[in-house]
């Protein structure tokens, strides 16, 4: 049945195989396609003759053609992940190489191989990646195409959507960010493969949810690690973390004070508790019920917006983006109407979900290129951005999570001659802002 395994004419009296139940429907045993490998692993160990008519997964004809000498952590991270069976997640820092860990793997096993990614920008650089190193066809899944091939790329949705009919044919699957793998949906796409060979990639498996635990099961535990402290300098760019307090006005801090306690008062009023996860939810529903509810909605919109673009963090932004002129900028903001906004005062291009795929390629290009100066975005650009000249990023707003401030550091890390970096977080002072800041500053980066 696709996305499962069948185990069938186990011997009788025998302790069922791994991670398996007996299913009276088809009267075999059952397991998730994902345990594959401990079902055959029990079968060789126990010298139980078996035919295996689940596996359709091939050996890949040649390996790479195009060969890059790896750094020593690198070659480690492979190591580690040989070692555990090649099943485990390698965290590196962004900037670091990930991929050439994942081209290392591929070449090292030779079987047909899924790579799954979670934004098309990012797919597309797998693709390229892929058909440069390997000389081969590249399959590619998602975005409008259904290709497969011995070496496919495809997005976690994709993946979700067809890995019930594409999960024996691939040997290995690489998980790049793989933080988004424990969603409940994308959990599914690792169950339903049977790879016996799984790579995790990320910079920061840790998730809000806690639900990063997961991994071990999906993929592997955590083979390898190394953090952008132990890299810096080496093999990624020095760089400086700045946090820079702004104040209200005496007006702004005035609306937003009173703005907030009407927000503040009807949660108080109607027990939602927003610490909880469910909390938000709650609010969203009861604030739109009645008039009192749109009000509170209205005032905690408009406190956040006071908080994230004060005009004293944009005149300080007009400060650095002046003493970093002849640098290049990526201006982070945790909503898309603080982007535009700063888009329009400084007359810098922007990048938001809404932004098309060409029109964000071509921004990225002309940053690159020193075009552009400055780039403001919201969080389109955590992952998959890849310019090494961006050496100063702005943090004007954004969560607590801890993986996105790091992603967002990472973005202006990548090695390139001498160049140092700097991030400065723009903290506007008595405001939830605070809270979040020390939250996701919970890094030894920023330590």
């Amino acid at each position: 049945m696709a996305g499962t395994l069948e185990v069938r004419d186990w011997p009788e009296g025998a302790p069922p195989p791994p991670a398996c139940a007996w299913d009276d429907r088809t009267r075999c045993h059952r397991a998730p396609a994902a345990a594959y490998a401990d079902v055959v692993r029990a079968l060789v160990v126990s010298k139980t003759p078996y035919v295996d008519g689940a596996r359709r997964y091939t050996e890949l004809a040649a390996g790479a053609r195009v060969h890059r000498d790896p750094r020593p952590y690198q070659t480690e991270a492979l190591s580690a992940w040989r070692a555990h069976r090649g099943r485990g997640v390698v965290v590196l820092p962004t900037g670091s190489g990930k991929s050439h860990v994942a081209i290392l793997a591929i070449d090292d096993k030779r079987r047909s191989a899924l790579v799954v990614a979670p934004t098309l920008d990012l797919v597309r650089q797998w693709f390229d990646l892929l058909g440069a190193t390997f000389g081969v066809p590249i399959g590619l899944v998602g975005g409008g195409e259904h290709d497969v091939q011995a070496i496919t790329v495809t997005t976690y949705d994709s993946a979700f959507l067809h890995m019930d009919h594409l999960g024996a044919r691939f040997g290995l699957v690489v998980f790049d960010e793989c933080h988004h793998l424990p969603g409940a949906a994308y959990a599914l796409a690792a169950r339903a493969s049977l790879a016996p060979f799984r790579l995790g990639l990320t910079a920061t498996p840790e998730r809000t949810d806690g639900r990063e635990a997961e991994l071990a099961h999906l993929i592997g535990p955590v083979v390898y690690r190394k953090d952008i402290v132990e890299l810096s300098g080496d093999y990624l760019a020095g760089y400086d973390t700045e946090r820079v307090s702004i104040e209200l006005s005496p007006n702004e801090r005035a609306e937003h004070d009173a703005e907030r306690a009407i927000y503040r008062d009807f949660v108080r009023s109607h027990g939602i508790r927003m610490s909880q996860a469910s909390g938000w939810g709650q609010f969203i529903m009861l604030s739109s019920q009645s008039d009192e509810g749109r009000r509170a909605m209205a005032a905690y919109r408009r406190q956040r917006g006071l908080a994230f673009a004060p005009s004293a963090k944009l005149d300080y932004l007009e400060h650095l983006l002046h003493l970093h002129r002849g640098d290049r900028a990526i201006l982070f903001t945790q909503d898309n109407v603080t982007a535009y906004t700063i888009a329009r005062r400084f007359l810098v291009p922007v990048i938001t979900h809404q932004t098309k795929v060409r029109e964000r390629s071509a921004i990225l290009d002309g940053l690159a290129k020193g075009t552009y100066r400055a780039v403001a975005t919201s969080k389109v650009l955590n992952e998959g951005v890849d310019v090494p000249d961006a050496n100063v990023a702005v943090i004007l707003s954004g969560s607590g999570s801890v993986r996105e401030h790091v992603q967002r550091l990472g973005r202006i890390l990548r090695k390139k001659g001498d160049k140092r970096a700097t991030l400065y977080e723009l903290v506007t002072e008595e405001t939830t802002e605070t809270y979040t800041s020390d939250r996701r500053r919970e890094h030894s980066a920023y330590r």
